[in-house]
């Protein structure tokens, strides 16, 4: 089994990967981890600010002295071989 330092590598490799061609990824930070044994998977969350991007975020953003939204994904990892499997977007 890989250990969890080793897991939130793959996670946040994956995270430039895939969204970083996309955007730029700011302050891209752990947020959460957590093994699931029934899967053999570990559900790394990063979490990381945007742009804001329509006039709603834009304003409220600007309203808290931000121009930034923070973005949260789920990325699956294999446990056992360290293989990333899926992302999802994790709701806050």
């Amino acid at each position: 089994m890989i250990e969890v330092k080793d897991a939130v590598q793959v996670a946040k490799s994956a995270a430039n990967d895939f969204l970083g061609q996309e955007m730029a990824l700011n302050d891209l930070l752990l947020e959460e981890v957590e093994l699931d044994k029934a899967n053999r998977a570990w559900a790394i969350t990063l979490g990381f600010n945007v742009p804001a991007a329509h006039k709603f975020d834009r304003l409220g953003a600007a309203l808290a002295g931000q121009m930034y939204t923070r973005k949260y994904k789920t990325f699956i990892i294999d446990a056992e071989t360290g293989e990333f499997r899926s992302m999802k977007i994790r709701e806050v």
